[in-house]
């Protein structure tokens, strides 16, 4: 029997179980689930002490604890040392961003989708590329012992953003959420933790749910990933490593200083944890800053995506990796995918070793820039935080509407934005903000009526 009397004993959660059904902890692990789907306990709730809620079900701490630990991996909840355990704010939001189908009848301005400067080029080329009398290599297995002057082509698009690395670190993968997968896959296992921003990229979200990694909201300064509470996560949460995106950081579109890149360089060489170093957006800037790998490039796993700067259908990242991850993630990149497309790597290959690639990133500048203009136009009585080459941009909502409340108003008005829910990890509070893509509408016109729509459903707020 319980050893206290909770008859009038405050608890946010009192669940009431069957405990013929085996085994239990299964059996509370679903009632907790339920629970948080049908909204009996919200996003934010501090669930009671396993302790307290051991002697209030009249079972085993073991039994709590391993029903808590089922829903942690599932992303229902986020455990802090020293602050307990919590519903996740992110537990009900849909982090799968690109819809199996286009939206009809809405605006596309959700997905960070680049413009479509770069395609006629790229048709050439690969035009080019079939009418050759050995086209049918193009279509056959790629071996890695093969590529020797692609990876001298990654080495040169890498070099352009910021970072110096050899063909030896080299990996290829099929476009960034790929190499994610893969990386996660070979360095951690089911229940490993690792330390993300507060609101990070929903992809990586997926792929951690997917493989039982659980994310840990790092507290962020700024817009800044903070060092202090970056090392004593490093101390007090037994993570492995953090996932990164220092330049024109999905969602919030901030840049990390090269002084804050250095400091988590040394805590993650001090600690030794791996660094996922994003770069999807790292070409999109005028001035690339630093990569974070330069400064702890033992540590730091640099990806390279040409999903933004380039093409999405491309479906190639390159991965510059630190010897002492090379080898577990090639393997992962094998079992996942044999290899990457000879046609694709071929074709983005001959793309960056001609230089068009650098005509290519100043168009979908050019491209870029009177896009925002435009948007500086309709949302210039706002913040809406990001840069003028940037594809989308981080709106803080006035008044008190949340941002899933936001995203459900525009949708209604014929307009598709993400929340900042979407984004959220963890016990972290979601700012009231929406991501706006840029770039996602097929044409200025577009553009500014999906513009006016969300200029007039702010306006309503203030």
């Amino acid at each position: 029997m319980p050893i206290n009397s909770f008859e009038n004993y405050p608890m946010s959660w009192k669940p009431s179980i069957v405990k013929t059904e085996k085994p239990i902890y299964q059996a509370l692990a679903r009632q907790l689930e339920q629970d948080i789907l049908k909204g009996v306990l919200l996003p934010g709730t501090k669930l009671p002490p396993q302790r307290e809620l051991a002697d209030y079900l009249d079972l085993n701490l073991s039994t709590i604890s391993k029903a808590f630990k089922v829903c942690e991996l599932k992303g229902l909840l986020s455990a802090s040392v020293g602050s307990g355990t919590f519903v996740s704010f992110d537990a009900l939001s849909n982090a799968y961003l690109l819809e199996d189908t286009k939206p009809k009848h809405l605006i596309e301005m959700g997905a960070t989708l680049p413009d479509n400067a770069s395609y006629e080029p790229l048709l050439l080329q690969l035009k080019s590329m079939v009418q050759e009398t050995d086209y049918e290599k193009w279509f056959g297995y790629g071996r890695a012992g093969e590529s020797l002057w692609q990876k001298d082509a990654a080495i040169k698009l890498i070099r352009r953003a910021g970072f110096e690395t050899t063909f030896d670190h080299i990996l290829f993968a099929n476009g960034g959420q790929n190499a994610i997968a893969a990386i996660l896959a070979s360095l951690c296992k089911p229940g490993d933790r690792m330390g993300v921003d507060q609101h990070t990229y929903p992809g990586l979200k997926t792929v951690a749910a997917m493989l039982h990694v659980q994310l840990v909201p790092i507290k962020c300064e700024n817009y800044e990933m903070s060092p202090m509470a970056f090392e004593y996560a490093c101390k007090n949460e037994n993570i492995k490593g953090i996932y990164l995106i220092p330049d024109y950081h999905n969602p919030t579109a901030s840049f990390m200083s090269v002084e804050t890149r250095k400091k988590i360089a040394d805590i993650a060489k001090k600690y030794n944890q791996f660094v996922i170093e994003d770069a999807s957006y790292h070409l999109l800037g005028k001035k690339p800053l630093t990569a974070l790998a330069s400064f702890a490039p033992e540590q730091v796993i640099y990806i390279a995506s040409l999903s933004k700067s380039l093409a999405p259908g491309l479906r190639l990242a390159y991965i510059a990796v630190p010897s002492q991850y090379k080898e577990a993630i090639s393997k992962a990149l094998y079992n996942l995918n044999i290899t990457v497309s000879p046609l694709l790597a071929e074709l983005t290959a001959r793309t960056i070793v001609s230089n068009q690639f650098e005509a290519l990133i100043e168009s979908h500048q050019e491209q870029t820039i009177r896009r925002n203009q435009i948007v500086n136009r309709y949302l210039g009585d706002y913040t809406c935080l990001g840069d003028e080459t940037g594809i989308f941009r981080w709106l803080l909502l006035p008044g008190e509407i949340s941002g899933a409340e936001f995203e459900t108003k525009a949708a209604s008005q014929g307009v598709q934005v993400y929340a900042a829910e979407r984004f959220v990890v963890g016990n972290s509070s979601p700012e009231r903000a929406i991501r706006v893509s840029v770039c996602a509408p097929k044409t200025l016109e577009e553009l500014e009526q999906g513009l006016m729509i969300l200029k007039r459903l702010l306006d309503s707020l203030t």
